[in-house]
């Protein structure tokens, strides 16, 4: 079997993301598919690269050695397609990578606006997204880290912080009985199931603390968002979501009493000229998102002003605690 550039791909995602199902998910393929590859590159170079356990998936030294070589190559060669692509349209491209936030549609927009020429990269793994930043995949990154579970930050990217703390919140069937509160208890929510996505970087264990701090043990499905945003519509569900979720006649979004979980909004780059081109119109855009949202909007007036933004070098800002930005 001869390597191709797909199989490292392949490795630096399983490596980036600890985890066969979501580097599937990072890759677009099957799961069964990228396992058979692996196991078809490990018998090409002698031996296991990864071992596996029920935390996820780690490299062995030789997949340490095979992935310190590979890591070069698969970022030149997004190198090349990128300055190819450029030198085709006639000028470059901001490569921006993110995770889900509604914000994205009105940054894109103040980009274009400005002359700048967007290409957006999703993903579900915020350690992924930085990692490739670091590795000149990405020009900039916007992830969240979620409290508790710091993020693995490359010592050469720069960072802003857009929030330091962004509460998380719940959405619920529009008739649930609990909707006929603005705060609802996690207790008040013990005997509905929810549904959680175990490939978001950190947001499992966040829940599972959440929930043993609040003394409940409720039956827990797993599911991307998308799906269950579906299942909360016909009252099958109930999930955790974002301050900037708007509600709808089937769906109701509620604050969870205590702010249980929380988020920081990181804006990363390779340069501070970089981070100084694309913040201003990201922000402008989350807050505008934000003040569309009536359940975020009676927050943030309840929680007054606080710092919120900055820049500081990876390895310094790692002990620093939230405090709660408010809207301009």
């Amino acid at each position: 079997m001869d390597l191709e550039v797909r199989h490292l791909r392949a490795l630096c995602a399983i490596a980036d993301t600890g985890s066969l199902h979501r580097a599937a998910r990072q890759l677009g393929v099957a799961q069964p598919s990228l396992s058979t590859q692996l196991r078809r590159i490990e018998q090409a170079l002698g031996g296991p690269l990864f071992v596996r356990a029920r935390s996820g998936c780690r490299p062995t030294p030789l997949g340490r050695l095979v992935l310190s070589r590979a890591r070069p190559l698969v970022a030149e060669m997004r190198s090349l397609v990128a300055d190819a692509r450029a030198a085709a349209t006639g000028g470059p491209q901001l490569r921006i990578g993110s995770t889900a936030s509604r914000a994205l549609s009105g940054w894109l927009r103040r980009l274009r606006a400005h002359g700048q020429d967007p290409t957006l990269d999703m993903n579900v793994s915020p350690n992924a997204l930085l990692r490739m930043v670091a590795d000149g995949q990405l020009d900039v990154a916007f992830v969240h880290e979620v409290e508790g579970c710091p993020l693995h930050i490359p010592r050469e990217l720069c960072l802003r912080v857009l929030v330091e703390r962004e509460p998380q919140f719940v959405s619920l069937p529009a008739d649930h009985p609990a909707t006929a509160k603005p705060v609802v208890a996690v207790a008040d929510l013990a005997s509905d199931r929810w549904m959680i996505d175990p490939t978001v970087d950190g947001e499992w264990d966040a829940v599972q603390r959440m929930f043993r701090a609040s003394g409940v043990n409720p039956v827990v499905l797993h599911g991307d968002y998308h799906t269950a945003d579906a299942l909360v519509a016909t009252g099958e569900v109930v999930t955790v979501c974002q301050p900037t979720r708007v509600p709808r006649p089937d769906m109701a979004v509620r604050r969870l009493h205590g702010d249980p979980l929380g988020v920081r909004l990181l804006l990363a780059a390779r340069t501070e000229t970089d981070l100084d081109g694309v913040r201003p119109a990201l922000e402008e855009a989350y807050w505008e998102t934000a003040r569309q949202a009536p359940a975020y909007r009676e927050w943030l007036e309840l929680a007054g002003t606080g710092a919120g933004t900055g820049a500081t070098p990876a390895a310094d800002r790692r002990g620093a605690r939230p405090t709660v930005p408010a809207a301009p």
